[in-house]
């Protein structure tokens, strides 16, 4: 009797083990690197941003993705806690504002690459030299609205719904995933998955035929021209949407299958979904690559190997 018993209590103590399985270890590293490339790539972008047209509308948006970083990276330190306690000590509602910040930050970050790329492809195919604002004031006038309309309206009803319509565990954090079980929670996130992958192929598409059409007409010399250097700043912005931000949507896409019908103890889509979440948050280095990748030395390296491809 007391053999049986041991053994329930040992499957018990096992199945209660891998209740909330959380990759601590790998998560805890990956946010120290976001947190250390991304605080070394916003003080790196500000000395750029004092040389910089402050009436560019590519440059307001950049001024806002920098803030964007910022906001995301106060939090991390907390994320950053918990991973290293494995215990949640600051309350549920911060719980879930901290929580909601990392998918308020993924969105907003790839808003502003939206921004960036449609704005440099209308200077590319109207021939222009810039796109600007009037005045220097129209400029904080628009980044102003779209914070105050963030502030005001998305923040709150994000905090405020996420995770509100099931119990959760204080002590447990950053695990808000019972109402996808709900359809139309579902269906937001079906819609919201599909755009940004939509978008995402879109601007690939652009880039590419760009690309294309830039290496017809200069082959030889493409890497002397200005122009194509920009291009690569854009394809850069691409590569980070497609290695940080759609890995995880298409995972969502399985995910939203899978979760409902899951129970809290056998539920490893959860675990694999954290780590396709925590990746969106190495985006924050991307101030600290796009610096490093403007550098002169960067674009020696592409002319040699251009250089050498050539003459093979």
């Amino acid at each position: 009797m007391k053999g049986v018993i041991g053994s329930m209590a040992v499957h018990n103590i096992s199945k209660n083990s891998s209740c909330s399985p959380l990759p601590t270890a790998h998560l805890t590293r990956l946010y120290f690197v976001v947190l250390i490339g991304g605080v070394l790539g916003v003080i790196s972008i500000l000395f750029f941003l004092v040389k910089m047209n402050t009436r560019s509308v590519t440059t307001t948006a950049v001024v806002n993705l920098v803030v964007v970083h910022s906001v995301f990276l106060l939090t991390v330190p907390f994320r950053l806690s918990y991973l290293l306690k494995e215990t949640w000590t600051f309350g549920l509602p911060f719980c879930k504002f901290v929580s909601a910040m990392l998918h308020i930050h993924m969105y907003l970050t790839f808003l502003f690459y939206v921004v960036i790329l449609v704005i440099r492809y209308l200077i590319f195919f109207k021939r222009k030299d810039k796109v600007e604002f009037y005045r220097k004031l129209h400029a904080v006038a628009a980044s102003a609205g779209m914070w105050l309309l963030v502030i005001v309206f998305v923040v709150p009803v994000v905090v405020s719904q996420y995770g509100s319509l099931k119990e959760y565990n204080e002590q447990h954090c950053f695990k808000f995933h019972k109402e996808l079980a709900l359809m139309y929670v579902k269906v937001i996130n079906y819609m919201i998955v599909s755009v940004v992958i939509a978008i995402a192929l879109i601007l690939l598409v652009f880039q590419v035929f760009i690309i294309i059409l830039m290496v017809r007409k200069l082959r030889h010399s493409l890497l002397s021209h200005q122009e194509f250097w920009a291009q690569m700043k854009n394809l850069f912005f691409i590569g980070i949407i497609f290695t940080c931000f759609l890995p995880y949507q298409f995972f969502r896409i399985y995910y939203l299958q899978a979760v409902g019908h899951a129970n809290d103890c056998d539920n490893y889509v959860a675990f694999y979904n954290e780590i396709f979440l925590s990746v969106t948050a190495i985006s924050c280095c991307d101030l600290l690559l796009f610096v490093l990748g403007g550098s002169h030395w960067f674009k020696q390296k592409i002319i040699d190997l251009w250089n050498c491809l050539l003459c093979r």
